[in-house]
């Protein structure tokens, strides 16, 4: 029996291997934003939706579209995201903004206007490892992704919905890349931390190539899709699951962790 599924970032990263997945013998609604991936998304046998996460009245009109097409949503897959990066003394606050518009505000809002579809169906958030505490340098993504995770499993508690958040460690996707171009402008200007931008650019590029495989996370979400009482939290890759022991330390030895690790690996740094 085909299931009805709605994919946020479907375009790239995790988003475009989980349509690949589901879309063999089921009905697949596939958000994008560049007009590019339209036909690419159609011709693949989704049915595609355009979707900005800045713009709120594009999150409305995707959802009545959606709701034009179908009467049930068996399974929300929130998945698309962004990255913004900086030193929290210089990063404009609008940009913080911008990080909890698209990463939770928006995807709070894109299922509320879905619960009518939803009814037994399941809500999985892609979240990150970085949710269980502070990753320099990235703080704004890390509270995010921590914001995302509280309000969702306060509507599951509330409401009865089944919320699953993931939170994967570091994957080997576009974001990467895609997060040092838009953070180009905070790394550039950034004095005082030269040598912290240029291992974070660094690290960045190596994580894109070298993180674990984008199918590890597809492979987990299929199963979490198949049970009938899937766990709230999943993580996903051995820096994940240390990021959750780590966590449940004083925060004082937490942060004493954190800058011996961080002076560590900027000392090589030239």
């Amino acid at each position: 029996m085909k299931k009805t599924y709605v994919i946020t970032g479907a375009t790239s990263g995790i988003g475009k291997a989980l349509l690949k997945v589901f879309i063999k013998d089921n009905i697949v609604f596939a958000g994008y934003r560049n007009e590019k991936y339209a036909e690419k998304l159609s011709n693949m046998g989704a049915i595609p939706f355009y979707i900005d996460m800045e713009r709120r009245e594009t999150i409305a009109r995707a959802c009545a579209f959606i709701k034009s097409k179908t009467e049930k949503i068996d399974t929300l897959i929130n998945v698309a995201g962004c990255v913004v990066a900086g030193v929290m003394e210089k990063i404009p606050v609008d940009n913080i903004r911008k990080q909890f518009e698209v990463n939770t505000f928006s995807h709070l809002d894109f299922t509320q206007r879905l619960l009518p579809l939803l009814g037994e169906g399941k809500v999985i958030n892609i979240s990150s490892m970085s949710s269980f505490g502070i990753f320099p340098f990235v703080a704004p993504y890390c509270a995010s992704k921590r914001a995302l995770d509280i309000l969702f499993n306060a509507m599951a508690v509330e409401s009865g919905l089944k919320v699953v958040s993931v939170k994967p460690g570091v994957i080997a996707t576009p974001l990467w890349d895609k997060s040092v171009e838009l953070n180009k402008d905070a790394i550039n200007n950034c004095t005082g931390y030269d040598r912290e931008m240029k291992y974070m650019v660094a690290n960045a590029r190596k994580n894109g190539k070298e993180g674990l495989n984008v199918n590890k996370v597809v492979d987990l979400i299929v199963k979490i899709d198949g049970m009938q009482n899937p766990k709230p939290s999943y993580t996903v890759g051995f820096d994940a699951k240390f990021a959750e022991i780590v966590s449940k330390l004083p925060q004082d030895l937490i942060n004493i962790l954190i800058k011996q690790g961080i002076k560590t690996k900027i000392s090589s740094v030239k």
